[in-house]
């Protein structure tokens, strides 16, 4: 049996990725707020002294603040209503502006002048020039964190990557790539559904998939889409990748066993999975009028389905073409050569495997 138990890691993929988002967005404020302060306080007989400690400042509770932005209300927000949760981000977003600029303000003059706190409110209200000055940086952060905001809730809309990718126009021309394409479905969907009912099956399914993802943004897969109980991955060709695709099969099985005591309690029923993937070449571009979104096609994407689909037919949870078998490197008491099958839609017979993890 193959064993691909992935490396511990302190922190899980999901938890990763957002980290890395929270420092992408201090650093990219605190440069912004540079940019400014040097035109600000250009010509400044300390203006190098005030700058590095506006930067310090600055990416200090950037990071602090995105932090918030990233993890802070993102499921105190998901248990309300969509009216409520905007009018919520409004608020917080306008009081995080105000903080933010009144700490700074407050920091920056304190390290730089020879004021004490009680001449705070003196130095704000009887100099005309600070209540302008005071809303003008309120209204600079406040823009700042609505164009973060947007960048976030768009960016969440895509895989991790993908609005980036649409950002440069990578795919705006369709372009040929070798790929790992992975098909996972739930098992038994239908008898699984008519038991629970629409509105349980929901839930049931929303945690399945849920359980699925977490494994794939683990071991940095592309997910292309999600459809009903279908989650469609890929990677680009390479032997390590191919051991990423057999880690999520592993990792979301482990992911779904960890949770079947959940799954047992609430629903009296702990999902299954089923898996086929094959590697060759596809084509990937942007597609859309009113909605952009990024399509794979080609022979690979058909072959990848109906492998997946090969699955109740032959009785088995995870089947393999003989080109990632090859690819991966996977010795015959790791994958187990069943056949050559025909397979729907193909003219070509197609030799699979069957995977011993």
């Amino acid at each position: 049996m193959l064993k691909l138990s992935s490396e511990k890691k302190w922190l899980s993929g999901l938890y990763r990725l957002r980290f890395t988002r929270v420092i992408y967005i201090g650093l990219c404020w605190s440069l912004i707020d540079l940019i400014v302060s040097f035109f600000y306080y250009y010509g400044h007989r300390q203006m190098e002294e005030i700058i590095a400690i506006r930067f310090a400042i600055a990416l200090l509770l950037s990071v602090l603040f995105g932090y918030v932005f990233i993890f802070g209300y993102r499921n105190f927000l998901t248990k309300h209503p969509l009216v409520t949760g905007l009018l919520i981000k409004g608020v917080l977003l306008v009081v995080g502006a105000v903080c933010i600029t009144l700490l700074i303000f407050t920091i920056e003059t304190f390290f730089l002048t020879e004021y004490k706190y009680a001449d705070l409110e003196n130095i704000f209200f009887n100099d005309q020039k600070r209540p302008w000055l005071f809303f003008k940086r309120t209204l600079y952060w406040l823009i700042v964190f609505l164009a973060t905001k947007l960048f976030v809730e768009i960016n969440d809309k895509y895989s991790p990557g993908v609005f980036i990718d649409f950002l440069r126009g990578s795919y705006r021309q369709a372009k040929n790539e070798d790929r790992i394409i992975m098909f996972i479905d739930l098992k038994d969907s239908t008898p699984i559904a008519e038991k629970l009912g629409h509105e349980h099956y929901f839930g049931f399914i929303r945690e399945f998939i849920k359980m699925i993802s977490l494994a794939i943004i683990d071991h940095q897969g592309l997910i292309y889409q999600y459809v009903g109980d279908e989650i469609v991955v890929s990677w680009l060709t390479s032997q390590k990748n191919c051991n990423k695709a057999l880690a999520t099969v592993v990792d979301a099985r482990k992911n779904i066993q960890k949770r079947g005591e959940w799954f047992r309690r609430k629903y009296d029923i702990v999902p299954e999975f089923r898996v086929g993937i094959h590697t060759g070449n596809v084509t990937i571009g942007e597609i859309g009028v009113v909605k952009k979104d990024l399509a794979m096609s080609g022979d690979t994407m058909n072959t990848s389905a109906r492998i997946r689909s090969a699955c109740n037919e032959l009785n088995q949870k995870f089947l393999v073409s003989k080109e990632f078998v090859e690819c991966a490197g996977l010795q015959p008491m790791h994958a187990e050569y069943l056949g050559d099958f025909e397979l729907k839609g193909k003219s070509e017979h197609v030799a699979l495997y069957s995977l011993k993890i």
